[in-house]
């Protein structure tokens, strides 16, 4: 089968196409004739080595050699102790830890995968599952009429992030680069920033909510972003900002009145499916910025990696 694999940590140029043999699928698996990939933030951190957490299970060099962790396609093979799925079915999920997208075929634990909302076209459903699991524990408990930042928010997760908050009532402030801040008002955002022309933590504006995509502030300066009684919840970003959100963000906010922490975003279709379905209902929208084949994959990894998306991009692995 056809795959874009690597063998080495790196920029896009140590992704290369390759003729692979098709995986099969093991206990608890099924195989799935992939049609459509998402990028995400971590498979170009997968891609590069950086943070260093993106290396854990190759310290030296990537333990699975194809990325791409969300998919949708159609179940062709079943393993062993696999039930509630058929061959032929539509699906879609993200195959976090073994990956292997950006290929024709995926093996993939059944737990992972959902039936495919009929609303959803196979490109809308692989944007979906990582990014929608971040933008509904990242903000899905937002409080009528609160102050809510996204830093981050013009790429997939933060886009659909800005409208679960809004459809909670919430106070929506976006943070990005001056080329998204279109975008972010288009979904929604009340208030949008571009991060290069001033400080969002210049203590001029307090929130009840800071979910975080694209961290690189300092403890104490997360605590100027949160007004009393305010949540800080950092998925992403600088290994200096996560290690002081987990390890500082607990002590600081006991002592200041706050939560400040990390996000452990816990995947699965539990966790994604109702952001899923009121994007298969139309009433949130799937903004994807970029579709790309499958030997295009360093460019879509190149777009998201530098920052360019606005919203979600992906790869069309049918032809």
């Amino acid at each position: 089968m056809r795959a874009v694999i690597y063998d080495r940590y790196g920029g896009p140029e140590v992704l290369r196409p390759a003729e692979v043999p098709v995986p099969d699928p093991g206990p608890g698996e099924v195989l799935v004739e992939v049609v459509a990939t998402s990028v995400n933030l971590s498979d170009w951190e997968a891609l590069v080595g950086r943070p260093l957490y993106a290396r854990i299970g190759g310290l030296r060099r990537p333990r699975h050699p194809v990325l791409g962790s969300d998919i949708a396609g159609w179940v062709t093979t079943i393993g062993d102790h696999v039930d509630g799925f058929a061959i032929g079915d539509e699906v879609y999920g993200d195959n976090l830890m073994p990956k292997g997208g950006f290929a024709e075929y995926a093996a993939v634990p059944s737990s992972a995968l959902a039936p495919k909302p009929p609303g959803l076209t196979f490109l809308q459903a692989a944007a979906l599952p990582q990014s929608a699991a971040i933008a509904d524990q990242g903000v899905g408990d937002a409080a009528a009429g609160s102050r809510v930042l996204i830093n981050g928010a013009g790429g997939g997760s933060g886009a659909l992030a800005i409208q679960v908050a809004k459809r909670a009532g919430a106070r929506v402030t976006g943070v990005d680069s001056g080329a998204k801040l279109e975008l972010m008002r288009s979904l929604g955002a009340e208030e949008v920033l571009d991060y290069r022309v001033g400080d969002v933590a210049d203590g001029a504006r307090r929130f009840d909510l800071v979910l975080d995509l694209v961290a690189h502030r300092s403890v104490l300066a997360v605590r100027r972003l949160l007004a009393p009684g305010g949540v800080y919840r950092c998925v992403g970003g600088s290994m200096g900002a996560i290690v002081g959100a987990a390890v500082l963000g607990p002590v600081v906010g006991r002592l200041t009145g706050r939560r400040i922490g990390m996000l452990g975003v816990r995947e699965g279709p539990d966790h994604f499916r109702n952001v899923a379905e009121l994007c298969a209902s139309g009433d949130i929208e799937v903004r994807i910025d970029r579709t790309y084949g499958l030997d295009e994959v360093p460019q879509a990894l190149a777009r998201v990696g530098e920052g360019q998306s606005l919203g979600k991009v992906v790869v069309a692995v049918a032809a």
